[in-house]
């Protein structure tokens, strides 16, 4: 699978936040990174836990999030951090747990807020 298919754009995101019901978004930043400010919709689960919540069984994933648990098949499936490397560790990482889709937006939050003017 080549890189392309593992990541993407501002645009790709922002159209996905406006027309699907479906889109999982997860900021894998620390908690303090995502006290200053936050894509809204995203979910909160920091880098060093993806794997062990992406592994939660589908009860116990929607008791700790609020969300069902996304199939592994889930096309969007989408991770981010402030810049892209912990996004795409991420995606990586849900990638080995079964999650082929999963992808990583990799301008992160920066291009997020610098598009956005937040």
């Amino acid at each position: 699978m080549s890189n392309a298919d593992k990541v993407i754009t501002y645009d790709e995101l922002k159209a996905l936040l406006e027309k699907s019901s479906n889109l999982l978004l997860i900021d894998v930043r620390t908690k303090e990174e995502v006290g200053r400010g936050k894509i809204p919709g995203s979910l909160h689960m920091p880098v060093d836990t993806v794997e062990s919540d992406l592994a939660l069984d589908p009860a116990a994933f929607q008791a700790k999030f609020g969300v069902p648990k996304p199939p592994l098949d889930s096309p969007e499936l989408v991770f981010h951090c402030q810049m892209g490397h912990r996004g795409a560790m991420a995606t990586e990482k849900a990638r080995s747990l079964g999650f082929q889709k999963a992808r990583n937006f990799a301008g992160g939050y920066k291009e997020w807020s610098e598009k956005e003017g937040k």
